[in-house]
């Protein structure tokens, strides 16, 4: 269906937006600028809206603020921001008096004219999903890169051509009632994470599943060979599956070996080649290149490593002072996701760790931290727990507990010595302190360029 029927369909209905986020914003915007009924629902309380918030308001938006937001509502259809679980007893009660609840992705999904290539895992997402529109890019495509990495793409459907590619980041909230699946989807790993919002880790992998669960023959699932869990996805795969792997060899699909990522007896691209550092990123780098078997030629891949420098908060380099690199890490919100970054550098690091707490446990983290550090600084609601995980492994290095984080970026800065390495990689979400892990890591990187 076209974006504009679609929101014909919409005219004569009442609409609830539940949630005012990156994501919905722009979504009340198309729905107003076609003269829709819509009500935006936000726990922000009137005295605390932004510029962009009441801006809403006055192209005609009703707003429905403060903590009892989704009390006393009613709408024929309601769009769920992605961070609001579906089973939640007032979108049950919704739902029982007869709204339909959908989201801005799921919308897109039924109005978008080209393929979709979709990721989703515990880590390494972002550089995934952005490493694939780069690739396509080179080769000549035109792209379109959004979902969780920050870009609704619901607005800009009717620019779109059957020719474009889109490809999306997806997280487990987009996915959990999703009705569609990508055309190529990608799961990179998984591992234990956000399940302070899921009832357990069975909900949060019955998520992931959605990027695959209502494909068809024609269409592709990639998972991590490595990884339990998105190995056993491939047995309910009903379209081709492409695996890739660090640690053997597999038939259809990239292995590592020697140094360089392969498909067959054929190098592909040498890790000497890949500017941006860690095995992590040649787990990422194998996902991009099996999702754009076809599209791109080796060649593309070999330029775009040479030339490719990261993206924002993932083992950024931010300045070296004296001899000292600090590098931040801050998307890492998961003992998996620091256990790479530590894993990144040839020697140990002052770490800085400690956030929000997900309630995930960091026992695996303790021998990581012995093996990769010299100096732990804890900081956060989870710092405790990750000074308890490193002390029970043998090897334990020096830990600092400080709460505060600015104080713990000027502790670890003080510390160090002409050499070493201070990686903020907290293993935590950011929201103990700060909106999220950008705003984190934004402050990370101005308290180590004001030392």
């Amino acid at each position: 269906m076209e974006l504009n029927a679609y929101l014909n369909r919409l005219k004569k209905k009442k609409v609830l937006v539940l949630g005012l986020g990156v994501s919905n914003r722009p979504l009340v915007r198309l729905l107003l600028e076609h003269g829709i009924d819509v009500t935006g629902c936000d726990r922000t309380p009137r005295e605390k809206l932004d510029e962009e918030m009441l801006s809403l308001e006055r192209m005609g938006a009703k707003l429905h603020l403060g903590d009892g937001y989704l009390e006393n509502i009613s709408g024929d259809i309601a769009f769920r921001t992605p961070g609001l679980h579906p089973d939640k007893p007032e979108l049950c009660a919704l739902r029982a008096a007869g709204t339909q609840i959908t989201s801005e992705m799921e919308a897109f999904f039924g109005v978008c004219p080209c393929p979709i290539i979709g990721v989703t895992g515990s880590d390494g997402k972002t550089t995934t999903a952005t490493l694939i529109a780069e690739l396509l890019r080179h080769a000549g495509h035109h792209v379109w890169l959004g979902g969780n990495i920050g870009t609704p793409l619901l607005d800009k459907a009717e620019q779109m051509l059957e020719t474009d590619k889109v490809v999306l980041e997806l997280s487990s909230f987009q996915l959990m009632d999703l009705h569609h699946s990508c055309h190529i989807a990608v799961v990179t790993n998984l591992a234990p994470n956000h399940l302070d919002m899921h009832r357990d880790m069975d909900e949060y992998v019955s998520a992931k599943k959605n990027i695959f669960h209502y494909q068809g023959a024609s269409d592709v699932l990639i998972v991590n060979h490595d990884n339990a869990i998105t190995e056993t996805f491939a047995a309910e795969a009903r379209g081709t599956v492409k695996r890739f792997s660090r640690q053997e060899r597999v038939e259809n699909g990239v292995y590592f070996q020697d140094g360089a990522i392969r498909r067959g007896d054929d190098v592909i691209l040498r890790q000497s080649d890949i500017l941006i550092p860690g095995l992590h990123n040649v787990e990422n780098y194998m996902a991009a290149i099996l999702a754009t078997e076809g599209l791109v030629t080796d060649e593309d891949v070999r330029a775009v490593a040479k030339s490719f420098g990261g993206v924002e908060h993932r083992i950024e380099l931010v300045r070296v002072k004296d001899g000292v690199s600090f590098y931040n890490d801050s998307i890492a919100s998961s003992p998996s996701r620091t256990i790479a970054g530590l894993r990144s550098f040839p020697q140990k690091v002052i770490l800085i760790a400690g956030g929000y707490d997900k309630h995930i446990p960091y026992d695996v983290l303790g021998p990581e931290i012995a093996a990769h550090v010299k100096l732990l600084v804890c900081t956060g609601a989870t710092g405790g727990k990750i000074a308890e995980a490193a002390r029970a492994s043998a090897g334990c290095p020096e830990i600092l507990e400080i709460d505060d984080f600015y104080d713990a970026v000027r502790a670890a800065a003080n510390r160090a010595e002409r050499g070493d390495i201070v990686l903020l990689s907290p293993a935590s979400a950011a929201f103990d302190k700060f909106k999220n892990f950008m705003v984190r890591g934004a402050e990370f990187k101005k308290t180590v360029m004001e030392l």
